[in-house]
C-alpha cells in the first residue's frame, strides 16, 4: 500500500514538474535584461565559433563563467535557435535539482516530508522563473545543494567520496558563476564544524590533496585560457567588476534596504511561504539536530550575506533556499491550518486578478512615462484568458475551505493552482505585453535584411537575438533604419514607421 501512494506522490511531482518547468518553455518571449543577455552571447559564440570568450553585441562580455553558455550552446544545436533550446539546460537543472531536494530529504526525514518539500519547491513563484529562465541561476543552485549535502554527508559518515563530490560540484558551480559557489560552502561548513568541535577535520578536507585536484582540473583550464585570450582585462572585468564590485557597491541601480530579502522571500515563496513564520518557531527544538543546524547555518549566512551585499537582486537570496523547502516539508507533515496557505495565497491571487484594473486605476499616480504607454494595451494581453485562469484558481482555493479534503490535498491543488496561474497567465499575459513588440520588430527587421542603428536601447537584447545580427550603437543618420522607445522618437525631425506596437518602435530616418 505504501508503494502505491509513494509511487502516487511520485507522479503528482512529475507532473507538476512538467507544468511548472517543461510545458512554458516557449509560450513566452526571452525577457530581457538577463534571458536576452544570455541568449544573444550564446547566439554569438555560435556565430563565431569562440567557445572560450563570450561576445554581447560584439562587445566582451564578463558578466559570468561558460558553462551555462556551453549548455545552452549544446542545446541550441540540438533543436534549434528558439527560446525551447536556451531555456532547456535551466529546466534539466531545476528538475536535478528538485531530484536532489527529495532524494536527500527521503534519506534524512523520510517519505512525506520529502514529497512536501519538493512539493513546495516546484510550486514556489522564484523557483518557477529561475528554472526555466535562460540564465545560469538554476544551473548554479543545484550545484550548491549537492556540495552543501555531500559537505554534510561528509561530516556524518567521513567518507572520502562524498569530499571528493564536494569539490567536484564546487568547481561545476565555480565554472557557472564564479567565486559564490565556493564562498557559500567554505563560510557555511566553517562555522558549522567549529560549532560541533570538527575545526581540525573541515581544516584537513578543504586542504585534502585530491579534493583540491579535482577542483583545479574541472574548474580551472577555462579560466586559463580565457586569461591567455584576455589578459587583465578578464581579470578586472569578471572578478573586480562582477563579483567583488557587486558586493562593495550597487550595479546598474540594483540596490534595497535592510529588509529587501525578508520581503522576496515571502512573496517569492508563495503560496507557502507564510509557513515559515511557524517553521522559525521550531528552531530551538530544530538546532539540537545537527542537520537542522547546519541547514540553518546555510540560510542564514546566504540571507545575511546579500542583505548586506551593496548590489541586490531578488534571486542572490535563492542560494539559501534549499534549507527553507525542507524545513516547510517538516511542517507540512503535520495538520497545520488550512489558514496559514489559503489565505496569503488567495490574497495573492486576487492581486494578480485586479492588477489590470488597479493599474489602470493608478494610472494618473504613474510618472513613468514608459509605464504610461503600456497602460493603454494592458487590456489586449491581459485579457479573458488571464482573468478566466485566475478566477477559476481562487474559487478553486476557496471551494477548499469547505470540502472535505485532508491536508496533503489542499497543499497539492494549492500548488497547482499556484503553478498554473503563475505560468499560464502572469507570465504568459506579462511576455506578451512588454516582450512581444521586441522579438516581432526583431524578426521584421531579420526578415527584410534591415542594417539595423539601436537608439536610447540599451537593456533590451533580446533584439539583437531575435534579429540574428549586431546592431550599431552610433547615431543614427538621414537613412538609417532605427530601433527605438517611442519616447525617443521626438528626437527626429521626420521618420517612416516600419512597425510600431507598445514602447518600441522601428523606423527610417527620412531627410
Amino acid at each position: 500500500m505504501n508503494n502505491i501512494k509513494d509511487r502516487r506522490d511520485l507522479w503528482i511531482l512529475v507532473i507538476l514538474a512538467l507544468l511548472a518547468l517543461y510545458i512554458p518553455l516557449s509560450l513566452a518571449p526571452l525577457f530581457d535584461l538577463d534571458e536576452g543577455a544570455f541568449s544573444e552571447a550564446t547566439r554569438e559564440m555560435l556565430k563565431n565559433g569562440d567557445y572560450i570568450t563570450t561576445y554581447l553585441n560584439g562587445h566582451l562580455r564578463f558578466d559570468k563563467p561558460i558553462l551555462i553558455y556551453w549548455l545552452q550552446l549544446f542545446s541550441v544545436k540540438l533543436f534549434g535557435l528558439n527560446e525551447f533550446a536556451l531555456r532547456l539546460p535551466s529546466a534539466i537543472a531545476g528538475t536535478l535539482w528538485a531530484v536532489v531536494v527529495y532524494l536527500f530529504t527521503k534519506r534524512e526525514f523520510g517519505e512525506k516530508v520529502a514529497f512536501f518539500s519538493t512539493l513546495f519547491m516546484l510550486s514556489a513563484i522564484q523557483i518557477n522563473l529561475i528554472t526555466k529562465a535562460a540564465i545560469a541561476d538554476s544551473l548554479l543552485n543545484l550545484f550548491i545543494a549537492l556540495e552543501m549535502f555531500s559537505i554534510y554527508l561528509y561530516y556524518q559518515n567521513r567518507k572520502l567520496s562524498y569530499l571528493y563530490a564536494t569539490f567536484l560540484f564546487m568547481a561545476l558551480g565555480f565554472l557557472t558563476k564564479g567565486p559564490v559557489a565556493v564562498l557559500i560552502p567554505f563560510v557555511v561548513s566553517g562555522l558549522f564544524f567549529t560549532i560541533k568541535g570538527e575545526w581540525r577535520l573541515w581544516l584537513r578536507a578543504i586542504l585534502n590533496p585530491k579534493g583540491l585536484l579535482i577542483f583545479a582540473i574541472v574548474a580551472l583550464p577555462w579560466y586559463i585560457l580565457e586569461y591567455q585570450a584576455q589578459g587583465m582585462t578578464f581579470i578586472k572585468g569578471f572578478f573586480f567588476k562582477h563579483n567583488l564590485q557587486r558586493f562593495e557597491a550597487s550595479m546598474e541601480q540594483h540596490f534595497g534596504a535592510w529588509w529587501y530579502y525578508i520581503v522576496v522571500l515571502f512573496i517569492g515563496l508563495l503560496p507557502f511561504s507564510f509557513v515559515l513564520l511557524k517553521a522559525f518557531k521550531e528552531i530551538k527544538e530544530w538546532i539540537k539536530s545537527d542537520l537542522m543546524l547546519y541547514l540553518l547555518l546555510w540560510f542564514s549566512f546566504v540571507f545575511i550575506f546579500f542583505s548586506f551585499s551593496g548590489t541586490k537582486l531578488p534571486h542572490y537570496v535563492i542560494y539559501g533556499y534549499t534549507p527553507l523547502f525542507i524545513f516547510v516539508g517538516v511542517i507540512l507533515k503535520q495538520d497545520i491550518s488550512k489558514l496559514w496557505v489559503l489565505i496569503p495565497s488567495i490574497t495573492f491571487l486576487l492581486l494578480l486578478l485586479f492588477l489590470p484594473e488597479i493599474v489602470v486605476a493608478l494610472k494618473a499616480n504613474i510618472k513613468d512615462q514608459i509605464v504610461q504607454l503600456l497602460i493603454p494595451n494592458i487590456y489586449n494581453s491581459f485579457g479573458i484568458l488571464y482573468h478566466t485562469i485566475l478566477a477559476i484558481s481562487i474559487l478553486i482555493l476557496i471551494s477548499t475551505f469547505y470540502l472535505k479534503l485532508s491536508y496533503k490535498t489542499t497543499w497539492i491543488i494549492t500548488a497547482f493552482v499556484f503553478v498554473v496561474s503563475l505560468n499560464y497567465a502572469l507570465l504568459f499575459s506579462y511576455g506578451n505585453l512588454v516582450q512581444e513588440p521586441i522579438k516581432e520588430a526583431g524578426l521584421l527587421a531579420k526578415k527584410a535584411h534591415y542594417r539595423v542603428k539601436i537608439y536610447h536601447i540599451s537593456k533590451n537584447p533580446s533584439f539583437e537575438f531575435y534579429y540574428q545580427g549586431l546592431v550599431s550603437e552610433k547615431l543614427p543618420k538621414v537613412g538609417d533604419v532605427v530601433f527605438t522607445k517611442v519616447t525617443s522618437l521626438k528626437d527626429f525631425t521626420k521618420y517612416e514607421i516600419l512597425y510600431k506596437k507598445g514602447i518600441f518602435a522601428l523606423v527610417r530616418l527620412k531627410p
